[in-house]
């Protein structure tokens, strides 16, 4: 989804706004939203996730196609978690009481992504899709 497509979303579903009112509307949340995270404050958005801006240490790294040594600047990272209701709605369970109860229906227990036991992809998902919404500014 693009900001053009949030920005006519709004002002086809909740009406009383201009295209134009509309737009800045979805400017203004955004620019509220890069405010609060270059302060270095948290964004809980309660039933979506938290987005959280962490820095990241000067690190020894490795050029892939060189195999040579570099240094990996120092940074800031934008994560984003989700929150359990929205990993809810994301993946639908069938209602077995298995299935509620963390366990697949063959009686193992389940990986979630918040959970110690989760696939690495499914963190770096998360984080991946993040980077990418904030790298349209």
């Amino acid at each position: 989804m693009t900001k053009a497509e949030i920005v006519q979303a709004l002002y086809t579903r909740v009406g009383g706004f201009s295209k134009k009112e509309s737009a800045d509307i979805v400017d203004l949340v955004f620019e509220m939203m890069k405010e609060t995270l270059g302060r270095g404050e948290k964004i809980k958005i309660s039933g979506f996730g938290n987005f959280v801006l962490r820095d990241k240490r000067q690190r020894p790294g490795r050029n892939p196609q060189t195999g040579d040594p570099i240094k990996i600047s120092e940074r800031r990272v934008l994560t984003f978690k989700a929150s359990q209701i929205l990993k809810q709605a994301l993946n639908p369970r069938n209602g077995s009481s298995q299935t509620h109860a963390g366990l697949s229906p063959n009686g193992s227990t389940a990986a979630t992504a918040g959970s110690a036991n989760a696939s690495p992809d499914l963190e770096r998902a998360a984080t991946a899709d993040t980077s990418t919404i904030a790298s349209k500014e």
